[in-house]
C-alpha cells in the first residue's frame, strides 16, 4: 500500500532539486556584478604579464649565458676611484705639457746659445777656448753636450780643467783653470814648463825664479818627478822662493839648491811636513850645507 505512494514521489521531489541548485550556480555566474569582473580581469591580466616577463626574463637569460657573458648589475665607482682617476688625467696631462715643452726648447732656437762668455783666461786666450769648444752661436741650450765641450776644452795643454754651464734663456759659460807652472827643464826645443802634478804643459820662457827640475823622465807617471814635486810643495813659501833646483836621481836622494848655493840634502819623502819645519829653523844659521834626511838630528855643515 505504502510503496506506490512512497518512491515515485521521492524520486518527483528529488529532481527538482538537484535542478534548482545547477540553475543557481549558472545564474550566479551569469549575473557576476562589473566590479566583480573588473577585479577577475585586472588579476588575470596581471598574472598574464607576470608570465610574459619571466618567459622574457628566462630566454634574455639563455641568451646571455650561451654569449658567454656574465651577468652582473651595474655598480657606481666609489669616490676614492673617481679622484684617482681625476689624478691620473692631471698627471698625464702635466707630463704631455711638460713633453711638449721640452720638446719646442730641444728643437727650436727659442733658448739658444746666443753667448758663450769664456772665464779664468790668462796665459790661453779666449780665441783658444772657443775653437777647443767648437759650439756653433744659435744652438739650442738643451742641444749642447757641456760635458763634451768641458772635455774639448780641456785638452788645451795650458788648462788643468774646464767647465760648462747653460745659462738660460740664451748664454752657455766656460769657466777654466789654467796650469800654474812649479818647475822648468831644459830640452832641444827648449825650456818646458811642469805642473804640480808634473804634467808638461807648456814650451816657454819660464817666470822668474822658476826652479829646474832635474830627473832623467819628468812626467805625472815618474816617482823620482812625483818625489821632488812633493818637496817642494811641502815647503814654506818663502824657502820654496829660494830654491834654484831641485835633483832626485832616486826617490831616495833629493837633493835642493838654493839660489845663493846653499845645499840641502833632504834624503826620502818620508817626515816631508817636518823636515820643511825643521829646514826653516836650520836656515837661519851660517852654512853651506843643510841635512835634513834624518830629521831627529839635523845637522848644518
Amino acid at each position: 500500500m505504502s510503496e506506490p505512494t512512497g518512491g515515485p514521489a521521492a524520486e518527483a521531489v528529488t529532481e527538482p532539486i538537484a535542478a534548482s541548485g545547477d540553475e543557481n550556480d549558472t545564474a550566479a555566474v551569469r549575473f557576476e556584478g562589473p566590479r566583480r569582473r573588473a577585479r577577475r580581469e585586472r588579476a588575470e591580466r596581471r598574472a598574464a604579464e607576470a608570465r610574459a616577463r619571466a618567459i622574457e626574463e628566462a630566454r634574455r637569460e639563455a641568451k646571455r649565458r650561451a654569449l658567454g657573458r656574465a651577468v652582473s648589475e651595474a655598480r657606481p665607482l666609489p669616490r676614492g676611484a673617481v679622484r684617482g682617476l681625476k689624478t691620473l688625467l692631471a698627471t698625464v696631462l702635466l707630463a704631455g705639457a711638460a713633453v711638449a715643452l721640452g720638446l719646442i726648447l730641444y728643437f727650436t732656437p727659442v733658448m739658444s746659445a746666443r753667448s758663450i762668455v769664456v772665464t779664468g783666461t790668462g796665459a790661453v786666450t779666449r780665441e783658444e777656448v772657443l775653437d777647443a769648444a767648437r759650439v756653433r752661436p744659435g744652438t739650442p741650450l738643451l742641444q749642447i753636450d757641456t760635458g763634451q765641450v768641458a772635455d774639448r776644452v780641456a785638452t788645451i795643454r795650458r788648462v788643468a780643467s774646464a767647465r760648462v754651464q747653460r745659462q738660460y734663456p740664451s748664454a752657455l759659460r766656460i769657466t777654466i783653470v789654467e796650469r800654474i807652472p812649479l818647475v822648468v827643464k831644459d830640452f832641444p826645443d827648449g825650456p818646458h814648463l811642469f805642473d804640480h802634478d808634473g804634467v808638461d804643459f807648456a814650451t816657454a820662457a819660464p817666470p822668474t825664479s822658476l826652479p829646474y827640475i832635474d830627473v832623467d823622465n819628468p812626467g805625472p807617471g815618474d816617482p823620482a818627478t812625483q818625489a821632488a814635486l812633493a818637496v817642494l810643495s811641502a815647503l814654506r813659501p818663502e824657502i820654496a822662493g829660494q830654491v834654484a833646483r831641485v835633483a832626485a836621481p832616486s826617490v831616495a836622494s833629493i837633493t835642493l839648491t838654493l839660489a845663493d848655493g846653499r845645499t840641502v840634502m833632504w834624503g826620502t819623502t818620508d817626515r816631508t811636513a817636518e823636515k820643511a819645519e825643521k829646514l826653516a829653523a836650520l836656515l837661519t844659521q851660517p852654512g853651506r850645507t843643510y841635512d835634513v834626511s834624518s830629521p831627529d838630528l839635523p845637522t848644518v855643515k
